[in-house]
């Protein structure tokens, strides 16, 4: 009650039309980061490098993500204004990543635009705590639900005019896309709103407190291990290696539309089905126990699917999987942090997840490399029994 008092006067008026400025930004953000990911592995085959390289180019997304996500939630916190100013800055580094894409195409420069890449998804910390400030805190799930979908459905987007693109045009044209959409996203940026108002005491916050009180807070690791290791798995496979695995069946770019679309269509259902459902913290455990382990065995058939039903069929099952654990993991996220640390828990949780985004690449790249693409999706399936595991274990105090 305490906390919803203190919340209550800083609130801005917030209307239809923020909301919708605020969401078409979001578009943007996805849509540039993800148009060019569907063929992006096959991009950089073509360029004749390894696995082993091109784990390491699909990983270093993560990279800058690990180093920044965390302080600039803190950031955030504590130098309240600059909000706003660090999301457009985020698409300033997406016009200079895509830029970069277009004119060069060696290791170095490729490595440079994708790290770029990464800092714009760092700026991600801001929006999502920004956004839930749209609404009241008993309806952390709901914006959480809606922020999911509108990260999913872009990328969805994105996946069937890069496919479209790619088939006809060449595997270029998606980074055209992506530099428009930049630029669009930048524009629009400037517009949107900060319903928040500033900390009190603003002058006495400390970091070192402020990470203290952070990591302090019950369930956010165990949480951000479950994300990490999710994210590990979406890296892997549908936003690594199975454009790849496909490819090595004899499919096409048409194909790979179908099978991306498979994973995503279910993926956007599971995040938008937030928005008007709740869950309780049990009801929410056993649908990420569920889903953890439907990913795990969805992915241990996938080498077995030389058909381009059976490969629809396992991503379609492991996108909706995906879409529940995401949104589920996130809004509890929000739950347990309090008003002065929302930006700097949200930091942390996305910080550490980034670890999925950069090793499980690498750890991908790396198998590949020795071992073939099969031994790519046991891996990943693995990492989502482990999960199971996890949370059997903990299972009193994800529920509690």
């Amino acid at each position: 009650m305490e906390l919803q008092q203190d919340m209550i006067p800083q609130k801005k008026t917030i209307g239809a039309l923020d909301h919708a400025v605020f969401l078409c930004m979001v578009f943007c953000f996805w849509f540039s980061g993800y148009i060019y990911v569907p063929v992006f592995s096959l991009y950089l085959e073509d360029l004749h490098f390894s696995y082993g390289a091109i784990g390491i180019i699909l990983g270093s997304y993560g990279v800058t993500q690990i180093l920044l996500r965390f302080p600039l939630g803190l950031l955030s916190d504590i130098l309240f204004s600059l909000r706003k100013q660090l999301l457009i800055a985020g698409f300033g580094f997406s016009v200079l990543s895509s830029l970069l894409f277009l004119m060069f195409d060696t290791f170095f420069f490729v490595l440079a635009a994708r790290l770029f890449a990464g800092i714009t998804a760092s700026m991600w910390v801001m929006a999502t705590i920004l956004y839930a400030h749209y609404f009241n805190n008993s309806n952390a799930s709901k914006a959480m639900g809606i922020m999911q979908f509108f990260t999913v459905m872009p990328q969805f987007v994105s996946i069937v005019f890069c496919g479209l693109a790619a088939a006809h045009l060449g595997r270029q044209v998606p980074f055209w896309m992506a530099l428009a959409a930049s630029v669009a996203g930048l524009v629009i940026c400037c517009f949107i709103k900060d319903p928040s108002a500033p900390p009190v005491n603003r002058d006495t916050i400390r970091v070192p407190q402020y990470i203290k009180d952070t990591l302090r807070l019950p369930k956010l690791k165990l949480f951000t291990i479950l994300s990490m290791t999710a994210h590990a798995v979406l890296f892997m496979t549908v936003f690594g290696f199975t454009p790849l695995y496909i490819n090595q069946l004899g499919m096409g770019d048409a194909e790979l539309l179908w099978v991306m679309s498979a994973f995503f269509l279910p993926h956007a259902a599971a995040t938008l089905s937030f928005v008007f459902l709740r869950f309780t913290s049990r009801i929410a455990y056993f649908m990420m126990l569920i889903s953890f382990a439907v990913t795990g065995v969805c992915l241990l058939f996938i080498p077995f699917s030389a058909t381009l039903f059976t490969v629809c069929i396992t991503h379609a099952c492991i996108g909706l999987a995906l879409g529940f654990i995401f949104p589920l993991l996130l809004s509890r996220i929000v739950d347990i942090s309090s008003a002065r640390l929302k930006m700097s828990v949200m930091g942390f949780y996305q910080s550490f997840y980034a670890l999925g985004i950069f090793l499980g690449p690498l750890l991908a790249g790396k198998t590949a490399q020795l071992f073939g693409l099969a031994e790519v999706f046991y891996g990943a399936g693995l990492l989502a029994f482990a999960a199971f595991l996890v949370m059997l274990v903990k299972m009193r105090n994800m529920i509690n």
